[in-house]
């Protein structure tokens, strides 16, 4: 038997993203702007690595917000917006992958 597996260890540039929702067309929305914010501040930060999740069942979404009916953003593990009637900016979103490189683990 080999030796056991162990999780890759955290370093202050990795980023556990996910996103809360059914399928929708405000989900789909959200994952382009994320994507299109993690490019971006790869090109300023080329060290950075994410790792962008899709969470779409309700007892995987509750531990972060009630709302199961919009599109929600987890960074980090802090959920950092809900989609209710709009979709962030790229450039929201680049604020809070920085704010959360910058956060102490």
């Amino acid at each position: 038997m080999g030796k056991p597996m162990t999780p890759p260890e955290i370093t202050a540039s990795m980023l556990d993203i996910k996103i809360l929702g059914y399928r929708t067309d405000q989900t789909f929305a959200l994952r382009r702007v994320v994507f299109a914010a993690l490019d971006e501040l790869r090109k300023e930060q080329p060290g950075v690595e994410g790792a962008i999740t899709n969470v779409k069942e309700a007892q995987d979404i509750l531990p972060y917000t009630q709302v199961l009916m919009a599109p929600g953003l987890v960074v980090n593990g802090k959920l950092v917006y809900l989609c209710l009637g709009r979709i962030p900016k790229k450039e929201e979103v680049i604020g809070w992958l920085r704010e959360a490189l910058n956060r102490p683990a």
